[in-house]
């Protein structure tokens, strides 16, 4: 993990990197061929699944007030909730359309660099700064933490996929690192207190 900022936009943005890591770490491990896999027919393939995070961290990042991605959106005019409709349109085109691991992949690494720059850059005050999102008042900090809870969420369901599909989930040696590291850490602990 990097350097924790204080207050809420370090804790943000450590539980952040976690997902961060893992969705790319996800995304890096499934073959390309796999792709197209997707649990049941009602449900979204792999690429489906990643396009559509990254889409709603764009999307998310622009109802702030970031512009994250003009290129894909244009300009859209009207009130909060219009324009997220439009985003909502264009995201489910890129989800059918975009299916090449590799576009797949660096769409979500443009999404997640957003969001990372997009919260480190905020002030206390434009986090706490009222919004309107899904249809009521809240806040600016309300939609990364809408944002966070959505990455996570399919996160879980690609962990799902991974596992079904008999692959590993792609961060053993992650665990095991941070596992010794804890071990270290509690020895080194109780030395100082014996």
């Amino acid at each position: 993990m990097s350097a924790r900022l204080p207050g809420f936009k370090g804790d943000y943005l450590w539980e952040f990197e976690i997902a961060e890591r893992q969705l790319a770490a996800l995304a890096e491990a499934i073959p390309a061929e796999r792709y197209a896999w997707r649990s049941a027919e009602t449900v979204r393939s792999v690429s489906e699944v990643l396009v559509h995070v990254a889409a709603a961290n764009l999307m998310l990042v622009s109802v702030t007030g970031v512009e994250a991605a003009p290129d894909l959106y244009g300009k859209l005019e009207g009130e909060t909730g219009s324009r997220m409709m439009a985003m909502i349109a264009k995201n489910e085109g890129l989800e059918k359309t975009l299916t090449d691991k590799t576009a797949v992949i660096a769409l979500l690494k443009r999404s997640l660099d957003a969001v990372r720059a997009a919260m480190t850059q905020a002030t206390d005050a434009e986090l706490d700064r009222p919004q309107m999102f899904a249809g009521g008042q809240a806040t600016v900090r309300s939609v990364y933490l809408r944002g966070l809870a959505h990455m996570h969420e399919h996160m879980g369901q690609l962990i799902a996929y991974t596992r079904s599909m008999g692959l590993p989930a792609p961060w053993a040696e992650w665990r095991e690192s941070h596992r010794k590291k804890m071990m270290e850490r509690g020895s080194s602990a109780s030395a100082k207190v014996d």
